[in-house]
């Protein structure tokens, strides 16, 4: 598989990446299939409509805009109206978790065509690992867009893929560091590795900021915007942020450890190397069978962080807290609850809620890693 290239298709639209052409793209993709008029992506970009024509121009020579129509007009002739056309560009989100492998495919509007599911052992060393990457996306390729030729160089709407895993890692550089319960990825080049082997752009980040990510994209936080907090509970615990609508990642992509915040001097041992941690307690109650106790722990350390940065919302997502979400949502809202009154104030407590796009979130997030800055909505 090594040596594949992207087609000319998905070249060209990863070529598009201006702000101004980002600022179109979004609103073509926020209108759905219904469309909107030039003079609407005028008004609602601040472009001079001669601006707007030459970008939708570009957009309908390359497939990524079409016709939707024509809308009745105040005066004068009816005007014509634009849409996006989803099948224009496909990404594929991979989710490597400590013990399998998901991978989805998805089209311009994020919407899943294709998904693959299998087991994966993040410690049996990295050739075994970037074989189940490679696997996966030559099946979900072949299997979903049909390639004359098999292969991804025939698959021109191919933009390549995110890959969401474990932290801590750096996400300029796609280098992962000591990987919590697997240090000797310390150090290792994943993105290179999968650039050289799969010939496509590839882009990593944690499971955490790709599925905060995915969910920024699509609308969560107040008024689609604000700050939430992404925690994901399942072989780990971690966190995504968003802050002002956009993922914090911190000034050295470090940001969202929040497994391994300690809660208890001279705790149980974690895998990290710390002593007490949130990680450790939570997933020593759930070892235990006590959902109760993971999930007021969980809780202690929501209530920190609501208290620290004064977010708008909770999410609770991943494998674990998919077992007993009822549990959960009534143990971390207990906590937050008993917080704002202690607190006092007008505000009320932080609400909490489970994430939309069940176990499946991280894998759709980072496809969002390749999709949502041409949107404007990322920095990958």
């Amino acid at each position: 598989m090594s040596g594949m290239r992207g087609g000319a298709g998905g070249a060209n639209l990863l070529a598009l990446r201006s702000h101004n052409t980002a600022l179109v793209l979004d609103l073509l993709r926020g209108a759905g299939p219904e469309g909107i008029s030039r003079l609407e992506l005028a008004e609602r970009t601040g472009l001079t409509p001669q601006a707007v024509s030459k970008i939708t121009a570009r957009l309908r020579e390359d497939g990524l805009a079409a016709e939707a129509g024509r809308r009745a007009s105040t005066g004068g002739k009816p005007r014509t109206v634009l849409r996006l056309v989803p099948e224009a560009g496909h990404a594929l989100g991979v989710h490597l978790d400590r013990d399998e492998l998901r991978a989805v495919l998805v089209d311009l509007d994020g919407t899943v065509l294709g998904e693959r599911r299998s087991p994966l052992d993040l410690g049996a060393g990295a050739e075994a690992v970037l074989e189940g990457v490679a696997g996966a996306v030559r099946t979900l390729v072949a299997d979903t867009l049909r390639p004359p030729g098999g292969a991804l160089a025939d698959a021109p709407t191919f933009l390549g893929l995110g890959v969401a895993l474990p932290g801590p890692l750096d996400h300029v550089r796609g280098v992962l560091h000591r990987v919590t319960g697997f240090p000797e990825w310390d150090g290792f080049p994943l993105r290179d590795a999968l650039v050289r082997r799969l010939g496509v752009p590839v882009v990593v980040d944690k499971d955490t900021n790709a599925a905060a990510l995915g969910l920024a994209v699509g609308g969560e936080g107040p008024g689609g915007g604000g700050s939430f907090a992404y925690l994901h509970l399942g072989t780990g615990l971690g966190a995504g942020l968003v802050i002002g609508g956009g993922v914090h990642r911190g000034a050295r992509t470090g940001a969202g450890e929040f497994g391994h915040q300690v809660v208890q001097l001279d705790g149980p041992p974690c895998t990290c190397g710390a002593r007490g941690c949130v990680e450790a307690l939570c997933l020593g109650a759930v070892a235990r069978g006590d959902v109760t106790e993971a999930a007021r722990v969980l809780g202690a350390g929501a209530a920190n962080l609501a208290g620290l940065l004064d977010i708008d919302l909770v999410l609770l997502g991943g494998r674990t807290v998919a077992a007993a979400p009822e549990a959960f949502l009534a143990g971390v809202g207990a906590v937050l609850d008993a917080r704002a009154r202690r607190e006092g104030g007008h505000g009320g407590a932080v609400p909490v809620r489970m994430a939309p796009g069940g176990v499946r979130g991280v894998a759709e997030g980072a496809a969002q890693l390749l999709l949502a800055p041409l949107f404007g909505r990322g920095d990958a």
